[in-house]
């Protein structure tokens, strides 16, 4: 298995001159080095590659243990082109991805890791709440069936990680090249659903602190968790 972070964005909203994900928090770490120290405490470290973009380098520096991937078009693409270039250095890998803003309990890591074993594609979720401006879902069969902000009677909410098996890879690969360059990567697993019948579960980690920070109030609400 192969580890992706999507690190590349310029993160406006929070309006820092820096990436967003070297953000500090209160315990003192990165949002990224918090990311890091959390996977690493599981999985190998040479497994995680991380998308970069918005000036690159100063991640780079800061993580040299790292590996990175560089999306020169970062200014003009969303998370789906982001995570595209990452996935076509693993075509037949299984891949896990967190949006490099999230902020997450370790032991959440636990939840997931049956379904990581098992080889199935899914998307964590939290149910415990529905904000209008997040990634929402709904279900058929058991399976994810919607996934974008724009869903209807959402059942929750994706907290920006998500497991893609080996064997549903190079699917997800051809839908992510058909989405728009404006189109986060969520767009690229609803087309596979719909037109592959891709099967997606919905992993729900709401017993755990998970938040991604896009506005000041969401870095003030995670540094009361910590």
């Amino acid at each position: 298995m192969k580890i992706i972070i999507l690190a590349a964005g310029i993160g406006s909203r929070l309006g820092n001159p820096f990436p967003k994900p070297l953000t500090p928090l209160k315990n003192g770490k990165s949002i990224m080095r918090m990311q890091t120290d959390n996977i690493a405490s599981r999985y190998d470290i040479d497994d995680i590659n991380v998308v970069v973009g918005f000036k690159k380098d100063l991640i780079m520096e800061r993580f040299p243990e790292l590996t990175f991937v560089y999306n020169p078009f970062f200014d003009r693409t969303n998370t789906s082109k982001s995570l595209l270039q990452a996935l076509k250095k693993h075509k037949d890998k299984s891949v896990l991805w967190f949006n490099g803003d999230v902020v997450f309990d370790v032991d959440l890591l636990d939840i997931l890791n049956p379904y990581i074993e098992a080889n199935e594609s899914f998307v964590a979720v939290n149910t415990s709440k529905v904000a209008e401006e997040e990634v929402k879902y709904t279900l058929k069969d058991g399976y994810i069936n919607e996934l974008s902000k724009t869903v209807k009677n959402g059942l929750g909410e994706a907290v920006g990680i998500n497991f893609i098996s080996s064997n549903d890879i190079k699917t997800f690969i051809v839908r992510l090249e058909e989405c728009d360059d404006n189109d986060y990567f969520e767009r690229g697993l609803e087309i596979a659903i719909e037109k592959d019948n891709l099967k997606v579960r919905a992993v729900d980690i709401s017993q755990y602190n998970c938040m991604e920070i896009d506005f000041v109030e969401d870095l003030n609400e995670v540094n009361k968790t910590l």
